[in-house]
């Protein structure tokens, strides 16, 4: 018989080593998957991980990698604050959809005026919704004692709502025949997201993203409120001995959290999605919260991370129009990462032991 013991200590390898074998055991365990459907399991993990980069179609899908990462970068990077303090903001999608919604409604306002100041208010408003959408399960725990783990997950369907009546009501397009969906931002200059870099998929959502790591690795490595979080996530008794308010830090974790969830749906919706409708929210908020911990909630490794799962984004699109695999593809892959990742992660705070029997 085996037992699980905790560990004293916890190996630094082992902390290094756990996210690399959870990728591995995703690709043998999507392998066999893939093999169980019918389909060429090695084929099939070639085209998801190896063709985005190297493959006939690389010269598109490599900038892609850069779009679609910066979204999860920016929000997990958030989130990371939050959970090294025990604050768990999984609502993280609904700040999104109100941060693109509030950013568009400042450029859908001035249209038609030209201005240099549009594109930065733009940026103010969809911070600004993101995190008052992250104040209200904020304000619920500390005056209420609310989980935020509940509140925040639920406002997710309400935003999602809000974002449908948006696109079927004020914020539809006049000029759209009918069809639900605001005017298409990219189509108006001083409201738009252009690629900075012609051919490398890089906008103002990946210049915000690599600030927000490097701010990330600031806050919690070299300021006193870094201090407070990683105190209050170890030890929340000792942290309130030393001074640590309980109620201060979760109104800025899930306050930071919700602005850089709605900066990325400001990015998103004036750059590759153009415009505000019921689908606005495409799981960003939700794969930002395997980014952070596959991580390890450290911001170099959101970084890298962000890149990998954007690479699984990328490589089902490729999947499916190449070998007509299902579109739930990347769902199941992300799916297993999170399930190995979690498993794996045991092995950080525990060691199996033989169990001894008289």
């Amino acid at each position: 018989m085996i037992r699980l013991v905790p560990r004293t200590e916890t190996p630094a390898l082992l902390q290094v080593v756990t996210p690399v074998l959870a990728v591995l055991a995703t690709m043998l365990a999507g392998g066999l998957l893939f093999a169980v459907m019918g389909y060429d399991p090695v084929a099939a993990i070639k085209t998801i991980f190896w063709d985005p980069l190297f493959g006939p179609a690389a010269s598109y899908s490599r900038p892609q990698l850069l779009v679609k990462a910066a979204p999860l970068i920016l929000i997990a990077s958030g989130l990371a604050v939050g959970f090294r303090a025990g604050i768990w903001n999984i609502g993280a999608e609904g700040q999104y959809i109100i941060g693109a919604i509030t950013g568009a409604a400042v450029a859908l306002t001035a249209y038609p005026a030209a201005g240099m100041w549009i594109f930065p208010a733009m940026v103010i408003a969809g911070a600004a919704g993101g995190w008052a959408w992250g104040m209200i399960p904020a304000l619920l725990r500390n005056w209420f004692g609310a989980s935020e783990i509940l509140v925040s997950l639920m406002l997710v369907y309400v935003a999602q709502r809000i974002a449908a009546w948006m696109a079927f009501g004020p914020m539809k397009n006049p000029e759209g025949f009918g069809f639900p969906g605001s005017r298409n931002l990219q189509q108006y200059p001083a409201a738009a997201n252009p690629e900075l870099i012609p051919g490398t998929g890089a906008h103002w959502g990946v210049v915000a993203a690599v600030l927000a790591v490097l701010a990330t690795w600031f806050l919690m490595s070299r300021h006193i409120r870094g201090f407070h979080i990683r105190a209050a996530g170890a030890a929340p008794r000792a942290a309130r001995f030393a001074g640590v308010k309980p109620e201060t830090l979760v109104a800025f974790c899930l306050g930071l959290s919700g602005a850089l969830a709605g900066m990325a749906g400001l990015f998103e919706v004036a750059g590759p999605a153009g415009q505000i409708t019921d689908k606005v929210g495409v799981g960003y908020g939700f794969t930002a919260i395997i980014v952070a911990f596959l991580g390890r909630l450290h911001p170099v490794g959101i970084l890298l991370a962000g890149l990998l799962l954007a690479l699984t984004y990328i490589g089902g699109e490729l999947a499916q129009l190449t070998m007509n695999l299902p579109a739930a593809t990347v769902q199941v892959f992300q799916g297993m990462l999170l399930f190995f990742l979690l498993g794996f992660d045991l092995l950080t705070r525990y060691r199996i032991a033989r169990r001894i029997t008289a």
